[in-house]
């Protein structure tokens, strides 16, 4: 059993003392044997013994015959015999010893029983720790492959698609090259045969034509004869036969009328025929000058302007006109071929809207040769990143409705003569937008951001910007110094986000003085739709824009008061406050040029509310103060 020991063949229990020998004692503990052999102290006496059942031995007095009390001559021969009572004090302080020995064994034992059990825990925990460490890195390994699988596998069918869409994009233009090749060869063997048609009838016109001009010659060749013959038969004669006179010469017969006579009309379906052949040669002559510039059929050429919206292009037409300057082809287009704008350099406005463009669907390079591009629209399309290699005269890109999972700090590079920038409904925050991507907009006046997924303003914004917008983001924190360099904004809409008081620096434009720094003066700033409360608008907020808000919004939103700071805007136009939580009355005294103000659907009692209140409001229907809601 546990704790007991097994000695020379006995079985003893735990804590069980006994004597193998004299002067030897054993303990059983914890399942171990210890043995202490007693250690006996020098005697000095000249006659020791060791008494009955004693392991050490003492010293005792000889016996004295000659009857006389013992005297001790020398010091050291003196000894002093130990009675029952001191040998039993000794046992009993040995075997205290011994008890003491034994406890103290013990408590070693416990404090050894102690330190392996709190090893063997710390053994455990760090076991347990390994092991969840262990656990974790194999999971966030089997994450890793799996997420490096699933990437391998949409790669796999990421090619797979672009090769069954190039496989499709081929063959649907082989059929459209072999059908325009078809097209053009029944028009060319329906030409011959109408050619052919008209040569025979002209053929058989020709030959009416000769044999009517030869009766009609004929006929006038017989009467001249005959009318010579008349003539050669009169005679005239002399009275008298004397003398008779010469035969009268004929006169010359008239030349006979040699040339043709007027072409007879055709019959009436044959002149149809004739009309219908000569409109479609018109027709066939108009195809040919448009199609010398390669253009598909289903678009359209007006001057310098070529149209192929919604013609099912699945595939960029080889176009060779070198003066066009503006191209719309919204259609199925899936890729764009490096060479596909060599035949038309000069294009300044290029809308590829609403196709299946990807990023590795444009070739390299593809938008370099256009030196005179202004405009380039790519909304719509499946793209992931900016196209590389814009032209740098470029004033206008949208790239709204695509794929944009990142912007890089040359995504814009040597753009510098960009005005208008719209990046819409992508997938950007401000975890995959460089912060130096901006810089290289120094004219930039116009950026749109909205529905992405932004959580605070992008950092780096230009400071030639004069309108920001960035509704329906996430944006639920504004940082003290993102528009530190932006002096020159007009109008910032930051409605539909999340943004709230607690999550706004303390030295942020809502709750400081940032606009100070702007001139003229930002005009219109859009904050509905998120949740501000009375401590998130102080009077300070709108400080520097006091003369020159004229549009404020602050809709929908969790504010309990009119903001103070309203009172000292002197152009303010246009005050939105409703869907609010407003209980107080209303107080607009100095805003003389308010011309329009809705407070509705807060807990504003319209009985509560002064006369006077809205005095200074131009048109009394121009204040919305129903319905209002109770509490």
């Amino acid at each position: 059993k546990q704790g007991q020991c097994v000695y020379q063949g006995l079985t003893m229990f735990d804590q069980a003392v006994w004597s193998p020998k004299p002067c030897v004692t054993c303990l059983c503990t914890g399942g171990r044997v210890v043995c202490d052999e007693i250690t006996c102290p020098i005697t000095h006496c000249h006659f020791p013994f060791t008494p009955t059942g004693e392991c050490c031995p003492v010293c005792m007095e000889p016996l004295d015959l000659s009857g006389d009390s013992p005297v001790p001559n020398e010091p050291y021969n003196s000894v002093t015999p130990l009675t029952q009572e001191e040998i039993q004090r000794i046992l009993w302080r040995e075997e205290e010893e011994h008890l003491e020995e034994k406890e103290r064994l013990r408590k070693k034992d416990e404090v050894k029983k102690k330190r392996k059990k709190h090893k063997k825990e710390q053994a455990e925990i760090q076991r347990k720790l390994v092991e969840e460490r262990r656990k974790a890195e194999q999971k966030a390994l089997r994450l890793e492959l799996e997420k490096e699988d699933e990437e391998r596998r949409k790669q796999i069918e990421e090619i797979e698609r672009r090769r069954q869409e190039e496989k499709e994009d081929r063959r649907q233009r082989q059929a459209a090259e072999r059908e325009a090749r078809e097209y053009e060869k029944r028009l060319e063997e329906e030409r011959r045969r109408q050619e052919e048609m008209l040569r025979k009838e002209l053929l058989a016109l020709e030959e009416d034509e000769e044999e009517y001009l030869e009766e009609q010659q004929e006929e006038r060749l017989e009467d001249v004869e005959e009318r010579q013959e008349k003539e050669d038969e009169e005679e005239v004669w002399l009275r008298g036969d004397v003398f008779q006179m010469p035969p009268k010469e004929p006169e010359e017969p008239k030349e006979p009328n040699v040339f043709p006579g007027p072409i007879p009309k055709p019959p009436a379906v044959l002149e149809d025929k004739l009309k219908k052949t000569e409109a479609e040669e018109e027709e066939d002559a108009e195809v040919v000058v448009v199609n010398r510039g390669g253009l598909p059929p289903g678009c359209d050429i007006s001057d310098v302007t070529v149209t192929c919206d919604n013609a099912k292009l699945m595939y960029f037409p080889p176009l060779s006109i070198p003066e066009l300057k503006s191209l719309s082809l919204e259609n199925n287009i899936s890729s764009i071929p490096a060479e596909a704008f060599n035949g038309i350099p000069n294009l300044e406005w290029v809308n590829l809207k609403k196709n299946k463009l990807t990023s590795a669907g444009i070739g390299v390079k593809a938008f370099k040769g256009l030196k005179m591009l202004r405009r380039l629209y790519l909304d719509g399309n499946l793209l992931e990143v900016v196209p590389a290699d814009l032209p740098p005269p470029l004033q206008e890109l949208k790239i709204s409705e695509n794929r944009l999972r990142r912007i890089d700090e040359n995504s814009f590079h040597d753009l510098s003569s960009l005005v208008i920038l719209e990046l819409e409904g992508n997938l950007l925050s401000e975890g995959n937008v460089d912060p130096l991507a901006f810089a290289p907009l120094i004219q930039l006046s116009y950026l749109r951001l909205g529905r992405n997924h932004f959580r605070t303003i992008p950092q780096g914004l230009p400071k030639s910007l004069l309108e920001l917008y960035l509704e329906n983001n996430l944006i639920e924190e504004i940082s003290e110094t993102v528009f530190n360099q932006s002096q020159n904004l007009n109008v910032v809409s930051l409605r539909h986000n999340r943004l709230d008081e607690t999550r706004i620096a303390p030295l942020a434009w809502i709750n400081r003085y940032v606009f100070a720094h702007m001139e003229p003066g930002l005009e219109y700033l859009y904050l509905s739709y998120n949740k501000l409360d009375g401590e998130g608008v102080e009077p300070e907020s709108f400080f520097g824009s006091y003369s020159s808000m004229v549009e404020l919004c602050l809709d929908n939103n969790q504010l309990i008061t009119v903001p103070s700071g309203i009172n000292e805007m002197t152009n303010l136009h246009f005050l939105r406050l409703n869907n609010n939580k407003i209980i107080c009355d209303p107080d607009h005294r100095g805003d003389a040029t308010l011309v329009a103000l809705r407070l509705e659907n807060n807990y504003i009692d319209p009985q509560k509310v002064s006369r006077t209140a809205f005095s200074c409001i131009r048109a009394s229907s121009s204040v919305i103060l129903k319905p209002q809601k109770t509490k």
